[in-house]
């Protein structure tokens, strides 16, 4: 697994969003500020997010965007395969996306990956906004 901008922005959005629980709606221009983002490349992973349920979002002058569930109830998991895909280091160990490939012809290898993914599917599907934010 290897996260993209992506991800790391959704993350970064995420987190502050996490932050900002009891102020309501808040801009896309607010966030891609506080967090460094572009802020056009931040409002389309928003709609991203928003499709998925991840925010929820407002028009107008006091609208923007806030988590669309409690921070406890999102996972860092969610995110990246939402805007990543695969947690697995090769696809013929994913759970969700498996892909046949050619590490599968040798069983050691493939019990190592398959190692790699439990670890860093179970970190990340154990750790919500809430843990980070």
């Amino acid at each position: 697994m290897k996260l993209t901008r992506r991800s790391e922005y959704a993350l970064l959005a995420l987190v502050h969003l996490a932050r900002a629980k009891g102020e309501g709606y808040v801009a896309v221009s607010a966030i891609a500020e506080a967090q460094g983002l572009p802020a056009k490349f931040l409002e389309q992973l928003l709609m991203a997010l928003k499709r998925a349920g991840l925010v929820r979002s407002r028009k107008g002058p006091h609208g923007g965007y806030r988590l669309g569930r409690p921070a406890s109830k999102i996972t860092l998991a969610e995110v990246v395969r939402l805007l990543d895909g695969a947690l697995a280091p090769t696809d013929s160990v994913s759970t969700y996306f498996y892909e046949s490939t050619p590490v599968e012809r040798e069983k050691r290898l493939l019990k190592v990956f398959k190692e790699i993914r439990d670890f860093v599917s179970t970190k990340l599907e154990k750790t919500t906004l809430a843990d980070v934010a």
